[in-house]
């Protein structure tokens, strides 16, 4: 059977809406995905400044952006049906909505966008706030993305995405761990930002700087690195506990960010290896011989200067890194949030406990009717 669905991403360096529009089609429990239309909606000033304030609003304001965050999602929604005459086709929208809080150590996570606007908008059936159930559950909620790692992709055994966090993921036979593991393009952009640019174009400015090793070992003492997964970070690590610590070692930005670029590698390198040990994968007392696939996707991705220095850090864990298109590098999230919300309204899980450590895999989402019956 062929689900034709929109997912929606918006992620924590607030470039802006990722909107995909994919086909998946489901054969004897094997999956298969095409990518259609996809594309992304710039955030202006404007609403990067409410995402962005959206935790220290009172609780009424919050809430009146949480509705009329759903309502600019259902808009977007349409525009994008609109503008590629696809009228009448998408059967189901999943959004991720935009992450707020996150506090799993309390049972709590929050994602705006109001589920029952999007739906009313656009006139379509919607699932989302995709992590409660897992929270709910003594889970992370995060990451939800290895479901769709387990059921689309089969040729890799590690997946890495790197958006405003990064996040890996290993596969293991059928089990799947993931967590994640750093601060990354929510950093890199805010110090692009001082120097007049939204990002920083294939690292060239972090190319330009040098590594401070100061700063390089206070980042790599931050007590996040030592905890054991299941694990996962919120938005405000960077922002409140990680760019503190760039600042005030009062570095030029080149330096600040060739620095900062060298520590997103070193830690996905040490996020790999622990992995590895942990599941025995590393044998004791001998070389390792095996070779592993890693497929990077996320904005992340498209800097080239720090792929390079990924793959130079995970060349000695014979780990091989593979970039794919361009559009599965932009879109491979909200391709899995519209397979996330199909799994949902089938029905089945579509959250996997070895990957958030809650209780038992779960079948998260809520659903909203958007046609008329």
């Amino acid at each position: 059977m062929v689900y034709r669905a929109i997912g929606l991403m918006s992620g924590s360096s607030l470039d802006g809406l990722d909107i995909a529009y994919v086909h998946l089609h489901e054969n004897a429990g094997r999956w298969n995905f095409e990518i259609i239309m996809a594309d992304c909606y710039e955030y202006d000033e404007t609403w990067r400044n409410k995402l962005q304030s959206a935790t220290k609003m009172s609780a009424f304001d919050y809430q009146l952006l949480d509705v009329s965050y759903g309502h600019y999602l259902g808009e977007r929604v349409n525009s994008f049906i609109a503008e590629n005459n696809l009228q009448f086709q998408v059967q189901l929208v999943t959004s991720h909505g935009h992450t707020t809080f996150h506090l799993p150590e309390k049972k709590m996570t929050a994602q705006i966008g109001n589920g029952a606007a999007l739906a009313a908008v656009t006139g379509i059936n919607v699932v989302n706030d995709l992590r409660a159930m897992d929270i709910a559950l003594g889970g992370q909620g995060a990451p939800i993305v290895p479901i769709g790692e387990k059921l689309l992709f089969n040729d890799f055994d590690f997946f890495l995405n790197l958006g405003g966090i990064a996040n890996i993921s290993f596969k293991q036979n059928e089990n799947f761990i993931a967590f994640d593991v750093c601060a990354a393009n929510s950093i890199l952009n805010m110090l692009a930002n001082k120097t007049g640019k939204t990002f920083d174009e294939d690292g060239e400015i972090a190319v330009s700087g040098n590594i401070n090793n100061k700063l390089l070992e206070e980042l790599n003492r931050l007590n996040y690195y030592g905890k054991a997964y299941p694990k996962s970070l919120a938005n405000s690590f960077g922002a409140e506990t990680v760019y503190p610590i760039i600042e005030n070692n009062g570095l030029e930005v080149p330096h600040s960010m060739r620095t900062y670029t060298e520590h997103i590698a070193i830690q996905i390198s040490n996020a790999a290896k622990k992995i590895l040990k942990t599941e025995n994968e590393i044998p004791e007392n001998k070389p390792q011989t095996k070779t592993y696939k890693l497929l990077s996707t996320g904005g992340g991705s498209l800097n080239k200067f720090l792929i390079t220095c990924i793959k130079k850090h995970l060349q000695e864990l014979n780990i091989e890194v593979t970039v794919p298109d361009e559009n599965l590098i932009k879109y491979k999230e909200a391709l899995i949030m519209a397979l996330i919300g199909v799994l949902r309204w089938r029905e089945e899980n579509n959250v996997l406990c070895s990957v958030t450590g809650s209780s038992r895999n779960s079948i998260g989402g809520a659903v909203w009717i958007g046609q008329e019956a």
